[in-house]
């Protein structure tokens, strides 16, 4: 049985990701999301082990010193992380994972699982992205430019990925991003296994 495939999608604030990520999920239903850790009390409705796992602080600097997480931060006094050990049972078990996950975060997972499918997702171009910032109508003049400066520092981070989609639109990135998937289980290397059986 072949590795699952760990699908890492990030890119800039405001270039669509949670959106592409939700469409994805809903058009493959082979492909599972990756459920982060946190130390943050659940909410009404949330169910640990499926919105989060949910684990005491002691518990998550025990796992972190271990070397337990993908990659972690610390948000306003809580923690959040990508478990290692639960993406390694799926992907032994064949199972492709979707990580949304920002920059920052990418690159250290990119040090961790330098076989994964690292995939960067842009705008058409920045005053397109700059136009959805300001349509969301939450940001001041400040902020927004702000963004748009992390934006292009993102932007440049953005080369040390294997593959870049233009996100359109929506169906067209999803489109897109099917198609490298579909392509990286197709490669030589993941598929020795076909030959094995051919030579037999």
């Amino acid at each position: 049985m072949s590795k699952g495939l760990l699908i890492v999608v990030s890119g800039p604030s405001g270039t669509g990701k949670g959106t592409v990520c939700s469409e994805l999920l809903s058009q493959a239903q082979d492909l599972a999301y990756s459920i982060s850790a946190t130390t943050r009390q659940p909410r009404a409705g949330e169910v640990d082990g499926k919105n989060y796992y949910f684990m005491d602080k002691a518990d998550f600097e025990k796992k972190i010193a271990e070397g337990g997480f993908l990659e972690y931060a610390n948000v306003y006094g809580n923690y959040y992380g990508t478990p290692l050990g639960k993406i390694e049972e799926r992907l032994a078990e064949g199972v492709d994972i979707l990580l949304e996950i920002d920059t920052q975060g990418a690159i250290n997972v990119m040090e961790k699982c330098p076989d994964g499918l690292f995939i960067f997702l842009v705008p058409p171009s920045l005053a397109e992205l700059e136009r959805r910032i300001r349509g969301r109508g939450s940001e001041t003049e400040e902020s927004l430019q702000k963004r748009m400066g992390s934006a292009r520092k993102e932007i440049e981070d953005g080369k040390k990925y294997g593959y870049v989609v233009v996100n359109d639109t929506v169906k067209n990135a999803v489109q897109r991003i099917m198609a490298i998937r579909t392509a990286e289980h197709c490669r030589m290397d993941k598929n020795q296994e076909i030959f094995e059986e051919l030579a037999k």
